[in-house]
C-alpha cells in the first residue's frame, strides 16, 4: 500500500456545562475502534486518540492531523461527541469546556474542519461522525440540534459517514449501567463489528470499502431496530478501502438474508407533512416575531420505542403477501403494506409505534414575511407509522389588513392622505408624521399640490432574507384650500 494510513479518534463524553449530558459511549467508541483500526491484519492504521479534552485541544489535534500530507495518504477522522449549533444553524462539535452561549470560542466549528479538509493534500479522507443533529436532550441520546452535516462537510475527495440523518437522534448503547462500564454507541459498534468480523466485506475480495462498510452499518442498525438511519455522502470517483477482511472471516462471512424475520424489526414510514395558517400583523412582519403554536401530532411511543411490539413479542413475515407488502398492486390488508405482522402489539400504541400528543412549538418568524410565505420546521411534524421519521411542519403567513397602511411588495402606502395647509404647501417645510416605526419628520417640498405622493426611503418593509434592504413609505398629500 502506498502512502501512510493514519486515524485520529476524538471522543468527548465528559462535559463541564450542566446543559450538556454526560455521554457514556465516546470512551468505548474510541477504545474499540482504535483496537480494530490498529490491528495489522485489519486496519493497519497508525492511531491517535484524544479523549475528553477541551475544544481548543481538539482543534489543535485536528489541524495537526491534516497538515503536511501527501496525495497517497489515507486519513480517517472519527468524532464521538455532542453536536450543537448556534442560532444561524452553524454546526459545532463540543469539547469538555463547551459553553452553549459561547460556541464560537468553546467548540470546534464544522467550518473549521471543512477548511482543513479542503486544504489537505491527501486525496482519500474518511470522516465518521458519531454525533446527532436533532431534538432536545433525552436519556440515551446525543445532542440537542437539527443540522445537515452533508451541507457543511461534503466535498470532492472525501467520504462523510454519519450516525444518523439530520432528523434523528444518535443513540448510545442500551445496555449501559454506569459511566465506568459503558459500551460503544450503536453506530460505532456496527462499524467495529463490520471490520472485526469481516462481515462488511460484501464481495469477499478480502478488502472492505467505505461503501461496503456503510451497507453493513445501515443493515445492522436496521435489523437491530435502532431509531437512526446512517447516511453516507461521497464525492470520490474511486473506491476507498479502509480495511482488510480478517483471514478467518474471508471464506465464512454470511450476508444476512433480508427475508428472514429478525427481532426487533422496524416497520417504519415517514410521517406526513402538516400545514398551519397563522395571522400576522404589520408590526410582526416588519420586525419579525416569535409565536407559540399548539399542535396535535404523533410522537414515538415510549412503551415500545416505535417498534410496535410488546417487550417479549416479535414481528414475522406477513403470510398473506409473503413479505412483499402488496397484493394485486394494492397495499396488503393483512399487514397494511409493511410486509410484516406483529404477533403481540404494544398495549400503549396498539402496534402503531406512535401515540397522539399535543405539543407547543416556538416559531421564529423573520422580518419581511408576506402573504403566503411558508416557514418550514424540519422534522417537527408527526412521527410516521411504525415510529418512522417525522414529517415537516409548515407555518403559512396570512397577512392581516392594517387600517393605516396598505402593502405593495416591500413598500407601504399610507391609506389616508396627509393634510397640510396651503401656506406650507407653497413655502415648504417640515411636519411630524406618524410611521410604523414611530414619529418621524417629513420634509414638504415647495409648491406641493394635492395628490402629490412623497416617497420616504427606508421606512417600508424589509426584504425577506435581506433585512438591510428596506422599502419606502409612500404618503399622499392633501392641501387645504
Amino acid at each position: 500500500m502506498s502512502g501512510t494510513r493514519e486515524a485520529l479518534l476524538i471522543a468527548n463524553g465528559r462535559y463541564e456545562s450542566p446543559l450538556l449530558n454526560q455521554l457514556r459511549s465516546p470512551l468505548a467508541d474510541a477504545s474499540e475502534l482504535a483496537e480494530v483500526l490498529a490491528n495489522p491484519e485489519i486496519g493497519w492504521f497508525t492511531v491517535e486518540r484524544v479523549v475528553d479534552e477541551p475544544a481548543h485541544r481538539n482543534s489543535q489535534a485536528i489541524e495537526r492531523f491534516f497538515r503536511d500530507r501527501q496525495p497517497d495518504d489515507l486519513l480517517l477522522l472519527h468524532l464521538s461527541c455532542h453536536g450543537v449549533k448556534d442560532d444561524d444553524g452553524t454546526l459545532y462539535f463540543a469539547g469538555s469546556d463547551t459553553d452553549l452561549e459561547l460556541l464560537a470560542s468553546t467548540a470546534v466549528p464544522a467550518s473549521f474542519l471543512h477548511r482543513l479538509l479542503n486544504r489537505c493534500r491527501a486525496r482519500s479522507i474518511v470522516v465518521l461522525l458519531d454525533c446527532c443533529y436533532s431534538g432536545a436532550f433525552f436519556p440515551g441520546m446525543k445532542g440537542p440540534v437539527t443540522i445537515d452535516a452533508s451541507d457543511q462537510l461534503a466535498g470532492t475527495g472525501r467520504v462523510v459517514l454519519t450516525a444518523s440523518s439530520r432528523t434523528e437522534y444518535s443513540w448510545e448503547s442500551a445496555r449501559m449501567v454506569d459511566l465506568e462500564d459503558a459500551g460503544p454507541s450503536v453506530f460505532t459498534e456496527a462499524v467495529v463489528h463490520g471490520l472485526r468480523t469481516g462481515e462488511a466485506d460484501r464481495d469477499r475480495d478480502g478488502q472492505i470499502g467505505v461503501d461496503e462498510l456503510y451497507q453493513h452499518v445501515y443493515e445492522r442498525l436496521n435489523r437491530a431496530g435502532a431509531k437512526q438511519t446512517p447516511r453516507l455522502w461521497s464525492e470520490l470517483e474511486y473506491r476507498v478501502f479502509v480495511a482488510r477482511s480478517p483471514r478467518d472471516a474471508r471464506q465464512t462471512v454470511e450476508v444476512p438474508q433480508q427475508a428472514q424475520p429478525i427481532w426487533p424489526q422496524r416497520r417504519a414510514r415517514r410521517g406526513q407533512d402538516a400545514l398551519i395558517r397563522l395571522d400576522f400583523g404589520l408590526q410582526e412582519m416588519l420586525n419579525g416575531t416569535k409565536r407559540e403554536v399548539k399542535v396535535d401530532t404523533a410522537m414515538i411511543c415510549d412503551g415500545c420505542r416505535g417498534l410496535g411490539t410488546a417487550s417479549d413479542s416479535r414481528v414475522s413475515r406477513c403470510p398473506t403477501c409473503s413479505g412483499i407488502g402488496t397484493r394485486d398492486d394494492k397495499d396488503c390488508e393483512e399487514c397494511t403494506g409493511f410486509g410484516t405482522v406483529i404477533e403481540e402489539p404494544c398495549a400503549r400504541c396498539d402496534g402503531g409505534g406512535r401515540v397522539r400528543v399535543r405539543r407547543t412549538l416556538t416559531v421564529n418568524v423573520p422580518s419581511g414575511v408576506y402573504e403566503g410565505t411558508r416557514i418550514q420546521l424540519s422534522s417537527e411534524g408527526e412521527v410516521g407509522p411504525g415510529g418512522g421519521p417525522p414529517g415537516d411542519l409548515y407555518i403559512e403567513v396570512a397577512e392581516q389588513t392594517d387600517e393605516n397602511y396598505r402593502r405593495s411588495g416591500i413598500d407601504l402606502h399610507r391609506t389616508s392622505p396627509l393634510t397640510i395647509s396651503a401656506d406650507l404647501a407653497a413655502t415648504g417645510g417640515v411636519v411630524d408624521l406618524e410611521t410604523p416605526e414611530g414619529p418621524k419628520q417629513l420634509k414638504i417640498p415647495r409648491r406641493s399640490v394635492s395628490g402629490q405622493v412623497l416617497r420616504i426611503a427606508g421606512l417600508g418593509l424589509p426584504e425577506l432574507g435581506t433585512p438591510a434592504k428596506r422599502g419606502a413609505l409612500l404618503v399622499e398629500l392633501d392641501v387645504q384650500r
